[in-house]
This record gives structure tokens, C-alpha cells and sequence, in this order.
């Protein structure tokens, strides 16, 4: 334990693809600082879309090979953003995705019908177990999760914010499965944030360069869907010009799931990379430690 470096993070992510797109500057900046980069994956993403046409075999409903070749392109991701340490939440395959359907308000939402060996149909405490056992390893000062509605509603991302909330309240606990390690309590937990201001922008862009399908239905002056975070409650901005192409090149490399064509290079090609230079968060557990601009910048500011 007293090999590890003083400043440890943790985070907790549904499938392999949401580690990047949401967080892949932030670790790619501590992982250059010196700091331990835990990521726990909670699934292998079976159930996702094959966007590569010759590997379309690879589908759950095919020869369900999607998920093992999900392995491969995420640790290929962390190569390029330097993690050395990501794992899978128990063991590779343990817990199933879930898959998902898009409700009539265009959220995403739990399937009709699930497996049995889906996460979503896992014991949460029999899950939490699992994550603890890495807490109380790792023994992280910070803790990165999504939020309640697990940032869109999907069923694994809400799972994935129960699983890390109570293994963290639980691993903080000594009386509590003392066999699992010694207790530690999280300082700071945040939850992964798209802020308004910057999301607006991207998408004014976006429109004003002729294209109208890219997040079609969003407008740049109108409503906007639950998963926009009101500025006022972001907390932390970790921008990482210089690890942005770091965390391009990690997107990539989860062909199967992001095109060069689709959403996410869309807006970078619109707005430059710094639309993914910049990641927010919002300060669940802890005491913030904001800058002169009132946010903090530092995931570690204060502790």
C-alpha cells in the first residue's frame, strides 16, 4: 500500500467507450501528474451497436462476440491515456449489459425484458462488495461516478451510480466486511457533468456550420434534455488542452462504438477539439476548494 502515489483516483463507468468520452482528458492529466488512475468497468458493453460493418457478426443477437472485442478496444484506449490499471467491476463478464430502450420523453430506459445476468438485475450489495474491494485496495482520495439518472437514463450508468455511492458509503464503514480490507472513506466524489453554457454553444455551432442532424432536435436556444447540468452546479473543470489528442486518439480506438462521422467527432470538427478538452464535474461528497473564478480545477483542490 505505501508503494501507491499520494494522490489516488478511482473511477466507476458502465461499459468500455464512457470512460473516454466522459473522462478521458481528466485521466490522461493524472496519470502525466503522477497520480494512481484506477478505472473499474462494470460490464463488457454486449449489448451495444456494432458501427463497424465487418465486424457486425460480433452482435448479441449474432455471434455475440461484441463484448470480448470490447476488451481489446478498451485497453487500447487506456494505452493511449497512459491508465495502467483498469479493471472489469468483479471479473470480465461478470456482469451482463443491460441493453436499453429510448422512452417516449427520448431518455434512455431498462428494456421491457432483462436478463437474468444483467447488471441490472444484479444484488447491489453482492456488486457493492465487489467495488469495495477495490476501495479499500486503492484507498482513492476521489471518487468519479455518474449521477442519479446516470447522466441519460441508461439502466447500467444509473446501476453504475448505485453501485458506487453505497460501495463508497459501505467501504467507510469498519464494521463492514472487515475480510474486504480496511475501511476508507472517499474525501471527494464527484459525478460526471455536461454544463449548459458549453453544451449551448457547441450546439449554435454546430447548427451554424449547416449541420442540422447532429443531436437533432436539440436547439442551442431552447429546452434541453435531463442530462444538461445547469452551470450553477458545476463544481470542477478539468481542462487538458495538452491531453486532448490523447483522448481523441482513445475514442478511436473504441471503433465499434464511435465513428469518425458520428456525434462526437462532429462536434470536435465544429468547435475544434477543445469541446473535449474541457471535462465538468459536479461535487457530490466533499468540501470544494473553488479558484478566484469560483470553480475548482482540480479533482485533489483541498485535500
Amino acid at each position: 500500500m505505501s508503494a501507491l502515489p499520494d494522490r489516488r483516483l478511482l473511477l466507476v463507468h458502465a461499459h468500455p467507450d464512457d470512460e473516454t468520452i466522459n473522462n478521458g482528458v481528466t485521466m490522461a492529466r493524472y496519470v502525466a501528474e503522477g497520480a494512481h488512475v484506477t478505472l473499474v468497468t462494470c460490464t463488457l458493453g454486449e449489448e451495444g451497436e456494432v458501427l463497424v460493418p465487418e465486424l457486425a457478426h460480433l452482435a448479441s443477437d449474432q455471434t455475440d462476440g461484441l463484448g470480448q472485442h470490447r476488451i481489446g478496444e478498451l485497453a487500447a484506449a487506456m494505452k493511449e491515456l497512459g491508465v495502467t490499471d483498469h479493471r472489469f467491476l468483479g471479473e470480465p463478464g461478470r456482469y451482463r449489459d443491460t441493453g436499453m430502450v429510448y422512452d417516449p420523453e427520448g431518455n434512455a430506459a431498462v428494456p421491457p425484458q432483462t436478463r437474468p445476468d444483467s447488471f441490472w438485475q444484479a444484488d447491489l450489495l453482492l456488486t457493492a462488495d465487489d467495488l469495495i474491494k477495490v476501495i479499500r485496495e486503492i484507498r482513492p482520495q476521489v471518487l468519479v461516478a455518474y449521477d442519479e439518472f446516470g447522466g441519460y437514463g441508461h439502466p447500467d450508468h444509473v446501476q453504475a451510480h448505485r453501485v458506487a455511492m453505497y460501495a463508497a458509503a459501505l467501504a467507510a464503514v469498519p464494521s463492514y466486511r472487515e475480510d474486504l480490507g480496511p475501511a476508507w472513506d472517499i474525501a471527494k466524489i464527484y459525478w460526471n457533468a455536461m454544463g449548459e453554457t458549453g453544451l449551448r454553444d457547441s450546439l449554435r455551432k454546430l447548427r451554424e456550420s449547416g449541420d442540422t442532424t447532429t443531436f437533432e432536435g436539440m436547439d442551442p436556444d431552447g429546452p434541453l434534455p435531463r442530462f444538461v447540468t445547469p452551470d450553477r452546479f458545476i463544481t470542477c473543470v478539468i481542462e487538458g488542452e495538452s491531453f486532448v489528442d490523447q483522448k481523441m486518439s482513445a475514442m478511436k480506438a473504441h471503433a465499434t462504438q464511435i465513428t469518425l462521422d458520428g456525434p462526437f467527432f462532429a462536434l470536435s470538427n465544429n468547435n475544434g477539439n477543445e469541446v473535449w478538452g474541457n471535462e465538468e464535474y459536479v461535487l457530490a461528497k466533499g468540501t470544494a476548494s473553488p479558484g478566484p473564478d469560483g470553480r475548482e480545477h482540480d479533482l485533489f483542490a483541498g485535500l
